[in-house]
């Protein structure tokens, strides 16, 4: 589970002198840990830290627990010298909480308080934003990121934001502990899906497995019958398997299938990025055509699969699966000028997670630009809010992330035995593809059902991405 540090700040010198204070910030801090732990997150809780020596002992608790991301509630007014001794030795991102206890004071209740004393004592459980400059001013001089949400203790828009910040620390590290198998080899001239590995582990923390082809055949040749059948199975409950495909097919494919399960089993993947022909050896050429069905099922059970031997793009699949909302692979198809829709799909792998309807598995006599025949999957995106996204590399060869809200919509598409799904966006779909294309990504995107542009915002901040948002 993630570990999540939070502290409260305060001024010790006001326990004294406003009888309770303290009390009642202890009640406001516990509110919003428990709140924090109903997120599924394990709270390193340094309480509230007013004085130098709790700020000294708040930041050995945190770096000690190894905590991923720190929240910092503002209390009430708090030198800004306390504040900077608890992060100024941690390497993690800061959320700021400017949080009120309530969305506005109770003016008449307040004002009637005869005892001006008790007043201050009032006033200073509810002014959070005194101190939010401050804070502001030091650690933007002390090079310390930091984000900041305002609101009140039960403001919707708040809690959204910070339980968007827990859902982004979450995918970070999903793609930090990621294992991504890379097997065989680039598709030959598609020079936009070529990538450093080096930078990808840099920035991710993630770890690639160089696979050779022929360790996937030794595991197939070792499937035996049983595991066949049981495969088949779950290719009829999974699919909808067209009555054109031949047995023979199915049960090559189911075969191939078995083993890629045993080689993300044996090899601990949680992604693979693949492309080989088996030109001149029937046996590879026999994977190679017989794959997609695996594939499939393997991204739909949270082991996303790019073909093409693309790798920006596994990562991109991988972020949106993390987030719980698909990743299928994707690229344009075609345009509908008439309905302003751009239509997006892609042979091989798909997530049937997200399908509209059920997910076909249907026979193809050739697969275009690529050898063979054998059987593919054809599926519609649900209908409804999608996330666009792609991992870019840039011209300085930097790696930023490119994201994008439109919407899945009914309408005819290309049965073809490809996922194929018609998507519309708010800046209409010339535009659209334009600034998409001008971006730099590689001609592939994953697509995910729901609006997470916001997480995905908050996700490259803290892998230090630069995020780019078309609509």
């Amino acid at each position: 589970m993630i570990k999540i540090g939070l502290f409260g700040i305060g001024l010790d010198t006001y326990w004294q002198q406003f009888d309770g204070l303290l009390n009642k910030l202890k009640a406001y801090h516990s509110e919003i840990q428990n709140r924090l732990v109903s997120f599924q997150v394990d709270i390193i809780d340094a309480g509230i830290v007013d004085n130098p020596q709790k700020a000294g002992a708040a930041a050995k608790k945190f770096i000690s627990e190894d905590v991923e991301l720190i929240f910092l509630n503002i209390s009430t007014y708090a030198l800004s010298s306390t504040v900077l001794a608890v992060v100024q030795k941690m390497k993690v991102p800061v959320i700021v909480l400017n949080l009120q206890p309530v969305a506005t004071i109770d003016y008449k209740a307040f004002n009637a308080i005869n005892d001006r004393g008790k007043m201050t004592g009032e006033w200073l459980a509810h002014c959070q934003a005194c101190t939010v400059p401050e804070i502001a001013s030091v650690f933007n001089r002390s090079g310390i990121d930091f984000f900041l949400i305002t609101g009140y203790l039960q403001d919707p828009i708040a809690w959204t934001e910070i339980e968007n910040w827990v859902d982004a620390a979450k995918v970070r590290i999903v793609m930090r502990e990621n294992r991504v198998g890379i097997i065989g080899n680039y598709y030959g001239g598609m020079l936009d899906v070529y990538s450093d590995l080096t930078q990808h582990s840099a920035l991710f923390g993630n770890h690639f497995e160089i696979i050779e082809v022929s360790e996937l055949k030794t595991i197939r040749d070792s499937i035996n019958q049983e595991s066949i059948i049981n495969k088949m199975d779950q290719f009829h409950k999974e699919f909808n398997v067209s009555p054109e495909c031949e047995e023979k097919e199915i049960e090559r494919a189911a075969k191939t299938s078995c083993a890629l399960d045993e080689l993300v089993k044996s090899k601990q993947l949680g992604a693979i990025a693949y492309y080989f022909e088996g030109k001149g050896d029937p046996d590879y050429e026999n994977i190679a055509t017989s794959i997609i069905a695996g594939n499939t099922v393997l991204t739909g059970h949270n082991v996303p699969v790019a073909g093409e031997y693309e790798v920006k793009n596994v990562q991109a699949m991988k972020i949106l699966d993390a987030f719980g909302i698909g990743g299928s692979f994707s690229e344009f198809y075609l345009m509908d000028f008439e309905d302003d829709v751009v239509l997006l799909g892609h042979d091989g792998p798909a997530h049937p997670a997200i399908a509209e309807g059920s997910v076909g598995l249907v026979p193809l006599p050739i697969y275009h630009g690529k050898p063979g025949k054998g059987l593919s999957i054809q599926m519609t995106v649900k209908h409804g809010p999608v996330t666009v996204l792609s991992v870019v590399q840039d011209g300085n060869g930097k790696l930023l992330l490119l994201v994008a809200e439109g919407e899945s919509i009914p309408g005819p598409v290309l049965n073809i035995g490809n996922t194929n799904s018609r998507y519309r966006f708010s800046i209409g779909a010339r535009t659209f593809v334009d600034e998409w294309s001008k971006a730099g990504p590689a001609h592939h995107c994953a697509i995910g059902v729901g609006h997470i542009a916001n997480k995905i915002d908050k996700l490259g901040a803290l892998l230090g991405m630069e995020v780019s948002k078309i609509c």
